[in-house]
């Protein structure tokens, strides 16, 4: 189908709350995330975790026994998704509907503590079997699936920070191939003691970094279905760049050139550019602002949301939307996602905002 796909819906899990309504709340100015701080590991690393988040309380004891902590992000995001858009009469045609998840490896406490497990267990069984399918990294994606009864492709994009993004240009794919009329697309990233020594032994975490959590999910569909359905447009989805650079050092240029190139393919120029959104930092953030000459607005969530991984894209997706349903300013302009993953990969995804 030939025009941009639009973003008809979305929710979140974060620090700031559970659903889009905290969501909102949370990251536009007055919030300073103090409340979502706590002492979440032995270590005593400060971390910001979905406050009060507790997978059984959160989705019923039912088939939730062996669940981890990232499927019940990820269940638990499309649901308030799902079930807030039933309660406004927005039906969900289960069979045409696909997932597309972004992840960065999975759940590496479920990977770890299973492997541990098969060494340290008494025989015969050693391990729960229960808890295998947690240590699949396609594991969070599926069992959302299942539990909304989603019979559309379901796929785990696995890419750092840069998830959200991917996940995007993956989901746009499957529905332009006409795999999926409508696709939940979106990232997730769990908060655990052992993500927190993996990221301190890959040196991504020196003991003051926060690490967070949370999940954030759009649907993506045609206008057409959404003008039929009685949804509205919140964005539309332009187009999408990526880039691997070779080392470090041409990180920087790597984003500029995403930056020129994504909106090249939008015909659209640096002035037309509302907001920039995405914790970029350093020499990456300061080549951005050179191709910006009158910088636009900019949106960030490490102040409030901490280091989210593998959602953290997917999340300033959420912030963007939320930020130009309160600013006038944002009405037909473009809004950009930029990220840049701890091995390099650079992505940055393109909206135009409609008209108010």
């Amino acid at each position: 189908m030939s025009g941009p796909l639009v973003i008809s819906g979305w929710s979140a899990v974060s620090a700031a709350g559970i659903g889009a309504l905290a969501f909102n709340e949370g990251i536009l100015p007055g919030w300073t995330g103090r409340n979502s701080q706590a002492n979440d590991d032995a270590r005593g690393e400060l971390a910001r975790r979905v406050p009060g988040f507790d997978v059984k309380e959160a989705l019923g004891r039912k088939n939730t026994r062996s669940m981890d902590r990232v499927t019940g992000l990820a269940v638990l995001t499309v649901a308030r998704m799902v079930d807030g858009e039933r309660e406004q009469g927005h039906g969900l045609d289960a069979g045409s509907t696909g997932l597309v998840l972004g992840t960065t490896t999975g759940s590496v406490q479920s990977m770890m503590d299973f492997t541990r497990d098969s060494f340290t267990q008494d025989r015969p069984h050693l391990v729960d079997p229960a808890r295998f399918p947690n240590a699949v990294m396609n594991r969070a994606a599926g069992q959302a699936a299942i539990w909304h009864g989603l019979r559309g492709p379901n796929a785990t994009i696995a890419s750092g920070h840069v998830a959200g993004i991917s996940a995007l240009r993956y989901a746009a794919r499957l529905h332009r191939a006409g795999h999926a009329r409508t696709v939940l697309c979106g990232a997730v990233e769990e908060l655990t003691p052992l993500r927190v020594w993996l990221e301190r032994k890959r040196g991504g975490n020196d003991g003051s970094a926060i690490l967070g959590e949370g999940c954030a999910v759009v649907r993506l569909e045609s206008p057409a279905d959404a003008r039929d359905a009685g949804r509205p447009v919140l964005a539309y989805l332009l187009g999408t760049a990526f880039r691997v650079p070779a080392n470090d050092a041409e990180t920087p240029a790597a984003v500029a050139d995403c930056a020129t190139s994504v909106l090249a393919r939008a015909g659209a120029s640096t002035t037309d550019v509302w907001a920039l959104a995405g914790d970029l930092t350093g020499a990456a953030d300061a080549r951005l602002r050179e191709v910006f000459k009158a910088l636009p607005r900019r949106i960030t969530l490490a102040s409030k949301l901490a280091d989210t991984g593998a959602a953290a894209a997917a999340l300033h997706v959420a912030a963007v939307l939320c930020h130009a349903a309160a600013e006038p300013a944002a009405h037909d302009r473009l809004a950009l996602v930029a990220s840049v993953d701890r091995d390099g990969a650079t992505g940055i995804v393109a909206f135009r905002l409609p008209p108010g």
